[in-house]
């Protein structure tokens, strides 16, 4: 599809790095939620995996300012970059607070949205992936549709979440806790809708 050189293939080897952090940042806060032992040590390991992720993506920013040419747009390149970044980021932003706030157990709405965090950096993986060789696949709308899909779950469960957060919740020191952490979770997904918007589009202008 773009006509890729050896060395224009390195964006998206960093890309694909960039979303697995964003993988494992899902899952271990995830693995924090369903399992609200040891909290401190996983956030610290989710901490580590967001300083990473960050490394890679000044690395992505490095090669874009000194590549003559690059696979397509420059634009596009950037801010997948970025966008990437904020589905670790936010991640880590949500899985601190638990911290911060000295929350004491986890609300069901969290979990719901975590797994759909999951869902959506996994199958923004798979996205990614297949974005290389777009001409050789027959999924890349497939996963975009997913992500979308997923992203979709995701406003609903936010919606859904800080209802009950309003009308079950009587202490108002908790509704400032859970209302920042339930936004900080539905970035995150939105983060991913937005590489999944952006793809589309540069898969489109090069169709």
């Amino acid at each position: 599809m773009f006509g890729l050189k050896k060395k224009e293939d390195i964006f998206f080897d960093m890309f694909l790095e960039t979303i697995e952090k964003g993988v494992e940042a899902g899952d271990k806060l995830n693995e924090l939620m369903e399992d609200y032992t040891d909290i401190y040590s996983k956030i610290e390991y989710i901490k580590e995996i967001e300083s990473e992720s960050d490394r890679i993506v000044h690395k992505i920013m490095e090669t874009l300012y000194s590549s003559f040419i690059t696979p397509f747009d420059r634009e596009d390149i950037y801010s997948i970059a970025v966008e990437l970044d904020n589905i670790v980021d936010t991640i880590e932003e949500a899985a601190n607070r638990f911290l911060t706030f000295n929350i004491k157990e986890v609300r069901d709405d969290a979990l719901i949205m975590s797994k759909l965090i999951v869902d959506s950096t996994s199958e923004l993986k798979k996205l990614i992936f297949e974005f290389k060789n777009t001409k050789k696949s027959n999924n890349i709308r497939k996963h975009i549709i997913e992500v979308n899909r997923i992203e979709n779950e995701g406003d609903t469960a936010f919606r859904h979440a800080m209802e009950r957060l309003f009308a079950e919740e009587t202490n108002a020191i908790e509704v400032i806790k859970w209302k920042e952490i339930f936004e900080f979770l539905e970035n995150s997904m939105d983060a991913c809708e937005n590489v999944a918007n952006i793809l589309e589009g540069v898969v489109t202008k090069h169709a």
